[in-house]
């Protein structure tokens, strides 16, 4: 069946619901990189550093790592609904509260509020949407990997569209637009069943106890460093208008979303998914070099290529997590995500200070050594992670890599 079949079952055919949920997701991944198109107009506004700045990033990423081991334990208690409409208020007055900060010290403590908030929320609204949607799991899964993929694109493109004229309006921008997603959960979605087992906030540690998954997870956590060294600090490198830096990375959003719904299942089921995450690895790693060392015209090029190789190693990487171990797949993906979150928060911090210990060069040679390090994890440790991951389904490495990401 064509899951986008305007029939019963389809994705074009779901309830309210669903919409309202599926809405409130794609608002929930721009918040990831709304800043980046306007981290110099912040910086120039409250005059502060680039290494001041990137603590937006710090603090977000920080709170939702740590937020990983709490969501399960309290989605498992007051339930889906509940939970959304909990990390949505979150995410409304701490996105607010941004937008009438003074000093970079009060935006990077409300971006830390706003990460717990987008923890909370994101983490649940796949088995929220699952759950609600009708015609099964496949139209779903589809619908929310779109939401995640227009999230992803469109978060830059809306911070250069209200950022142009004040780097204020995208929070304001954002706080409105998730308060419109709370009324429309609030109004449209119905509390659904509590799961038979509670989590605790030991499981998602305990899990990590496996040695594939721990593998995948410390693998994941030197590409996740590469990863936010582009998000993060290239924007100061490329020194661009608001409005440019976001077309550059709305094309680096497609490429991000095209990429890992499209492109990564297909080279998985022809080379294997080891092969193409270290391939993939080691061409993120000289696509940075590159970014790094060449002229601007390279710098925007590389930046937008780096959303094709992080588009696969998402996908990869989210197989690698649930499907190496025997763990629950909610609290497989918590402890993954546990471990690489804090390398999103560390790179954003470290890439400035070393330009400042060094050069601007040298953030992305640490940037590739990490994309290295982590297929070298990869290589090494390859009995481990090969368990059950080279034989999932084509639905089941849909459903992980939107779980996996959204955690």
């Amino acid at each position: 069946m064509d899951p986008f079949d305007a029939g019963a079952g389809g994705i074009l055919r779901q309830p309210k619901a669903v919409w309202a949920t599926a809405g409130a997701s794609v608002v929930a991944f721009m918040g990831i990189g709304l800043v980046d198109p306007i981290l110099p107009s912040i910086a120039k506004g409250l005059d502060a550093s680039a290494g001041q700045v990137s603590l937006l990033f710090t603090s977000y990423f920080l709170i939702t790592a740590l937020a990983m081991l709490v969501t399960g334990f309290v989605s498992s208690r007051i339930g889906g609904r509940r939970t959304l409409l909990l990390g949505l208020a979150f995410v409304v007055v701490f996105a607010g509260l941004a937008g009438t900060s003074d000093t970079v010290g009060q935006l990077v403590g409300y971006r830390a509020g706003w990460g717990l908030g987008n923890a909370l929320f994101v983490s649940t609204a796949l088995a929220v949407i699952v759950g609600a949607a009708a015609g099964g799991s496949a139209a779903a899964i589809l619908l929310y990997e779109s939401a995640l993929g227009l999230g992803m694109a469109c978060g830059p493109l809306l911070g250069a569209l209200l950022g142009d004229a004040s780097w204020r309006y995208p929070f304001f921008g954002t706080a409105f637009l998730m308060a419109i997603g709370f009324l429309c959960i609030t109004v449209f979605l119905k509390e659904q069943p509590k799961p038979a087992r509670k989590t605790s906030l030991l499981d998602p540690i305990r899990a990590l106890g496996h040695g594939g998954l721990a593998s995948a997870a410390v693998s994941a956590f030197f590409y996740n460093y590469t990863f936010f060294t582009v998000l993060a600090f290239t924007p100061f490198v490329l020194n661009m208008t608001p409005y440019k830096s976001g077309a550059v990375f709305f094309a680096w959003g497609v490429l991000l979303a095209v990429f890992s719904v499209l492109v990564a299942p297909r080279m998985q089921r022809r080379f294997g998914s080891l092969k193409v995450l270290g391939g993939s690895l080691v061409l993120l790693a000289a696509d940075v070099l590159v970014l790094g060392y060449g002229n601007h015209t390279a710098a925007i090029v590389c930046t937008i290529l780096s959303g094709a190789f992080i588009g696969v190693n998402n996908t990869v990487y989210t197989e690698l997590a649930l499907g190496v171990s025997d763990a629950p797949r909610p609290v497989a993906s918590a402890g993954y995500n546990f471990v690489r979150w804090f390398a999103a928060a560390a790179a954003p911090y470290f890439a400035p200070k070393i330009e400042e210990w060094t050069d601007v060069h040298i953030p992305f040679v640490v940037a590739a050594v990490t994309a290295l390090l982590g297929a070298v994890v990869v290589a090494v440790r390859r009995r481990a992670l090969t368990h059950e991951a080279e034989e999932l389904e084509p639905k089941h490495a849909s459903e992980d890599s939107v779980t996996v990401f959204a955690n």
